[in-house]
């Protein structure tokens, strides 16, 4: 990657700021390399490689916030940049909570780089990708069609500073594959999946990545509908980190302030079933979205949300957490360096249980086993109210059997986490948000 000294630029900026009056300001700089590389019947489809450097200003004067960004780390560009910045600070409105955090003394300890990933050759990587495909392709003769296999990988490197004394930065990296099938079978056809994403390139298996998908395809060939009945339902991980995800906007402080939040008022209250524990920990070990830093230069902490059912607290930036004479935990968001830090999640997860997933099925003795959803976007994040398309394996007595297709499922994601009965141990994490399986006491599934 290009030899840029992001830390002196840094410093520039800050100094051009400061000589102009400017007291209360903030630079976050980033740059990143990534590689991606899809494989389809054995070839290379695509290979693309993309390397992306910029920085941001974020200014407060006389309560008054400016922002500008550049990709250009010419003097002149950077002129111009703060110019931009502190010309959008006389527009915009006043607020008496635009602030800055304060230095701190500690980051957590994070080892988030690996070496070898930069240092494996290109077509080591796509001989992984080609390595997923054609395990899969072996599975089962009835695995058709490859609509990808992938492999991919970046690093990043990121530094902050401001005028209070703030500095901070850190180097990550991580690497991923996926595949995404097709089975087909007397004109049926059904798609699977299976992805991992690591910190470490040794960790990648792209066995286990190629069975899941193979298995996933061809479990669901031959999937017809059922009638509409109350039955227990048991959700895999990875549909629990979609009912997660649409929780997680209302443990936002963010949502709360602008009553757009279910929870708002409800702190020590019961909000979920007591099995339910939900956290989000920023500095999780082995996490890809870890990190010792959130955006703002605020350390990323472990946050207990809801424990036992409990609501105890709501994630914070350093302005919403003014609001309320609070301090930021650490979830003050950025997407890119082109924008600004808004109030978000880091490793949200919820907490393993003590039963397997075995044990939790074989206590249904006429069921749901939910592999997928469709529509989830539809969903309201604000009441939790949900309608979606599902599919699926039948459980009939404890075991799982027919695959299910042509459903939907309704209700409220509130409601369905007060009414889960089981978690499973087999807490999973798909990249930002973790799960275990989950068991719900019952659930309207419509049919035909």
């Amino acid at each position: 990657m290009t030899e840029i000294n992001l830390q002196n630029i840094g410093e520039k900026v800050l100094k051009s700021v400061s000589s102009r009056g400017i007291s209360l300001a903030e630079v976050f700089l980033t740059r990143s390399r990534d590689l991606s590389i899809d494989v389809s019947d054995q070839q290379v489809e695509t290979m693309k490689l993309a390397e992306e450097i910029g920085l941001c200003l974020r200014l407060f004067h006389h309560n008054r916030l400016g922002f500008a960004y550049s990709s250009d780390f010419s003097d002149t560009a950077l002129d111009q940049m703060v110019t931009q910045g502190i010309d959008n600070a006389q527009i915009t409105a006043q607020d008496e909570f635009y602030t800055l955090p304060e230095p701190v003394t500690y980051y957590p300890e994070m080892d988030l780089i690996d070496p070898q990933i930069p240092q494996v050759p290109v077509s080591e990587k796509i001989s992984l990708a080609k390595e997923i495909e054609g395990r899969a392709r072996q599975y089962d003769p009835r695995i058709k069609i490859t609509e990808r296999c992938a492999y991919s990988d970046a690093f990043y490197q990121v530094v902050i500073m401001n005028t209070l004394g703030v500095y901070g930065q850190y180097q990550g990296s991580y690497c991923g594959a996926s595949a995404f099938l097709v089975a087909e079978e007397g004109g049926d056809s059904q798609t699977g999946f299976g992805f991992q994403y690591r910190l470490k390139y040794q960790e990648l298996n792209p066995e286990a990545i190629a069975l899941e998908a193979a298995e996933k395809a061809v479990r669901m060939l031959g999937a017809k509908s059922i009638n509409t009945q109350t039955m227990v339902t048991v959700l895999d991980p990875y549909i629990g980190t979609k009912f997660l995800g649409l929780m997680g906007n209302s443990l936002s402080s963010e949502a709360v302030q602008k009553s757009k939040s279910f929870f708002a008022g409800k702190i020590n209250s019961q909000v979920a079933s007591p099995l339910i524990t939900i956290i989000d920990d920023g500095a999780r070990k082995g996490e890809i979205m870890s990190a010792p830093f959130d955006g703002e230069g605020v350390p990323c902490q472990k946050n207990d949300l809801i424990v036992d059912g409990m609501l105890t607290g709501f994630l914070y930036n350093t302005y919403t957490g003014a609001k309320e004479r609070k301090k930021s935990t650490g979830n003050g968001i950025r997407g890119s360096y082109k924008g600004m830090p808004e109030v978000g999640t880091t490793n949200l997860y919820i907490a393993g249980g003590d039963a397997e997933k075995e044990e939790l099925l074989k206590q249904a003795d006429q069921g749901i086993y939910i592999t997928d959803v469709m529509g989830m976007h539809t969903a309201n994040p604000i009441s939790g109210d949900f309608s979606l398309g599902a599919s699926g394996l039948l459980i009939e007595k404890g075991e799982l059997t027919k695959p299910v297709r042509g459903i939907a499922i309704a209700g409220n994601v509130f409601d369905l986490f007060s009414n889960i009965d089981g978690v499973g141990s087999d807490l999973t994490f798909f990249v930002g948000k973790g799960s275990p399986t989950l068991k719900i006491a019952k659930m309207t599934v419509s049919g035909s």
